[in-house]
């Protein structure tokens, strides 16, 4: 199993990014997607979520109307467009397969993590 992380950069703030997660060694379509971030000295906590069919998305309220988590089962791989960053959406960003759907949060495979700095 492996999910490979891609896309993260040193940005200026109001600028965009878009992160990638390429799945391999799992029936991909079948499990829900997330994005994760985490912050030096904070907690991990849940920024974007799309279930298997990808008709629904859910999102942290801090990135609501700036974030956009999609899908593309054929290519095993889901995306997170990101506009609009500010310095507090600086972290390391992970990617998690979770096959419970949403009823079990933060189990299943996890990648390794992208670092997204947003500063001028």
């Amino acid at each position: 199993v492996q999910l490979v992380e891609s896309g993260g950069d040193l940005v200026q703030p109001g600028g965009s990014l878009r992160l990638s997660c390429a799945a391999s060694g799992f029936t991909f379509s079948s499990y829900a997607m997330n994005w994760y971030r985490q912050a030096p000295g904070k907690e991990r906590e849940l920024v974007a979520a799309i279930l298997s069919g990808g008709g629904r998305t859910k999102y942290a309220d801090s990135v609501k109307g700036r974030f956009t988590i999609s899908r593309d089962n054929a290519k095993n791989t889901v995306y997170l467009q990101m506009n609009s960053l500010k310095s507090e959406d600086t972290a390391v960003y992970y990617c998690n397969a979770n096959p419970t759907g949403w009823a079990v949060e933060g189990v299943g495979h996890w990648g390794q993590g992208t670092q997204v700095t947003v500063s001028s």
